[in-house]
């Protein structure tokens, strides 16, 4: 799961033969806002639908995308693109005449590219908290139990190092230097990815 740590993802993303890249894109994102869309009440098909054809959209356009500098770029710029296929599916639906839970899609759709409302506060609100999760699940293989129980005790849970060390037959020094081995896979594997 390494790659280079002096180009970040979205850099790389703009070779489309760069597999790797598009496959940790893929591993990244695809559960993010497959997750976010079912906790938002969509049932399983049409988030699978939607996640897919976000999927597909940022296949497409995550090319050119140019990161402007700003936090929060990256964010706002993907849940415009969730917004966007929400529109797309809901559309559809009325299309097709399956007016059961299309309502839902264009409401979610719509409130989603509205700056100031909750649903769009809610999705600011998540994102870095989901892609943390993420980078966690996908950092997990390249450490052991002790380190993970380790990071996850000082840095998530703001607990002092001495009192972890002791608590997992640790010194503190041992605690520190297993928190800062996983804090740099974290950000080696959201490198472009977290909001500074």
């Amino acid at each position: 799961m390494s790659g280079p740590t002096s180009v970040s993802l979205l850099q790389r993303l703009r070779d489309s033969a760069d597999e790797a890249a598009w496959q940790r894109f893929c591993d990244l994102y695809s559960p993010i806002i497959r997750g976010w869309l079912i906790r938002r009440g969509l049932n399983q098909n049409d988030a699978d639908d939607v996640q897919q054809s976000v999927m597909e959209k940022l296949a497409e356009k995550l090319p050119a995308f140019e990161h402007n500098g700003n936090t929060g770029a990256f964010r706002l710029w993907l849940k415009n693109v969730v917004a966007n296929r929400l529109t797309v599916a809901w559309r559809e639906k009325q299309r097709l005449g399956q007016g059961a839970g299309s309502e839902q899609v264009g409401e979610m759709a719509k409130q989603l590219a509205d700056p100031n409302s909750q649903l769009s506060q809610l999705w600011d609100q998540e994102y870095q908290q989901r892609l943390c999760e993420r980078l966690l699940s996908l950092a997990k293989p390249d450490f052991s139990p002790q380190t993970m129980s380790a990071f996850r005790m000082v840095f998530l849970e703001n607990r002092k190092a001495k009192e972890v060390g002791e608590e997992l037959g640790l010194t503190a020094n041992a605690v520190r230097i297993a928190q800062s081995r996983v804090l740099s896979r974290l950000r080696e594997l959201g490198e472009g990815l977290l909001d500074d």
